[in-house]
């Protein structure tokens, strides 16, 4: 047992290592073929994350990276691909600035009441490519996909002036939330602030591994991921797993705006934040749906994206920014064919630990039917 659990773990952390490898050394020879040195930017960026400053940015935006991660996690296990946490979490983000807005509760009512708001968001906007998918077939993918660019529109007519809009210069916003909705969060000195709803991020993890791992609805969800026959065998109703997916990835993508919107912006503008549902795709991957394993995923994106910006400024060659864009990209690449690769050795060493059992077991056979031979 010990040795299956070493091989196990093995497989687990194989996949993201490989990647992480062909990554570093695809985007090393990227700079080679620049004319630039493979070492120096990696250096430069590690120098960064020494900044106390640069650590506090890049724990934040670990936090918004970990929450749209977790939502695409839940869709993976259910092997359903939801590329709409984009859209999901703008039109969340955008809804909850409104209502912060022009609701004022005391802080211990606020706060709960707009993180609701921002679930219920997200969740209406992904069921419905849910409902689409259980009633008409219609493939999560391309539901999402047309969702995302549908909630940009919504998101720009329910921004106009003549609506809910308030303008501030060159930006179109919502207005400043009421400041019981703003959630207070850890004073660094001149570091910076820490934003307070990490810590609602860390206990999304923990509830997304118990959840999954330690309740009957995980091991249904986990199981009709895995085989809609088979569960449905086993008395599970695939459509109703799927539409219940889909309502609670959107749900917690509807959470992953709130630690800038809530702790950072306190209005929801042109500028607010777009593509966390993609890179959030990343992160997961990386991860492998593993909320430990996110979590470091999600903490090294953060880290190129924060610590990257320096490489524009490095003397006395500088160094394009977007070498980290280039390392997310091989990353996703590396990942999947990691992946493919460990799963075919691990199923190659699984079946020759079979052969060899069952070879074990059959010799044995043999020198049993030859003792009883030779006791007659």
């Amino acid at each position: 047992m010990k040795k299956f659990d070493k091989e196990r773990v093995l497989l687990a952390v194989a996949g993201p290592v490989i990647a992480l490898v062909a990554a570093v050394v695809l985007t090393s020879f990227v700079l080679l073929a620049s004319g630039k040195s493979p070492i120096e930017p990696y250096t430069l960026m590690f120098e960064q994350a020494g900044f106390a400053d640069v650590q506090v940015l890049i724990i934040n935006q670990a936090g918004v990276y970990y929450l749209a991660a977790l939502a695409v996690a839940v869709g993976f296990r259910m092997n359903l691909f939801n590329i709409g946490v984009d859209g999901q979490y703008r039109l969340a983000a955008m809804m909850t600035a409104v209502v912060g807005a022009h609701v004022s509760l005391p802080a211990a009512l606020q706060i709960p009441f707009l993180m609701l708001i921002a679930v219920l968001t997200g969740a209406f906007w992904a069921g419905i490519a849910g409902v689409l998918k259980v009633t008409r077939g219609v493939s999560e993918v391309v539901a999402t996909i047309m969702l995302n660019a549908i909630a940009t529109s919504l998101i720009g007519y329910l921004t106009l002036t003549e609506v809910w809009g308030k303008p501030l210069g060159n930006n179109q916003t919502t207005g400043v939330m009421k400041e019981s909705g703003w959630f207070p969060g850890f004073d660094m000195g001149d570091a910076g602030e820490i934003y307070g709803f990490t810590l609602i991020a860390v206990l999304a993890g923990v509830l997304y591994w118990l959840v999954l791992n330690r309740t009957r609805f995980g091991f249904d969800l986990r199981a009709t991921g895995a085989s809609e026959t088979a569960a449905a065998a086993s008395g599970v109703d695939a459509k109703r797993m799927v539409l219940t997916a889909m309502l609670i990835s959107g749900g917690v993508a509807g959470l992953a705006g709130l630690p800038i919107l809530l702790g950072d912006a306190h209005t929801y503008s042109l500028s607010f934040p777009t593509g966390l549902g993609f890179t959030g795709i990343t992160i997961a991957l990386l991860g492998r749906n593993n909320p430990v394993g996110i979590a470091f995923a999600a903490l090294l994106v953060a880290f190129l994206d924060k610590a990257s910006p320096a490489l524009d400024y490095a003397t006395p060659v500088a160094y394009d920014k977007e070498i980290a864009v280039i390392m997310q990209g091989l990353i996703v690449i590396a990942v999947v064919v990691s992946y493919e690769a460990v799963r075919v050795w691990g199923l190659r060493r699984q079946q020759r630990r079979v052969g060899a059992e069952l070879a074990a077991a059959a010799a044995a056979a043999n020198d049993n039917s030859k003792k009883e031979v030779a006791a007659r």
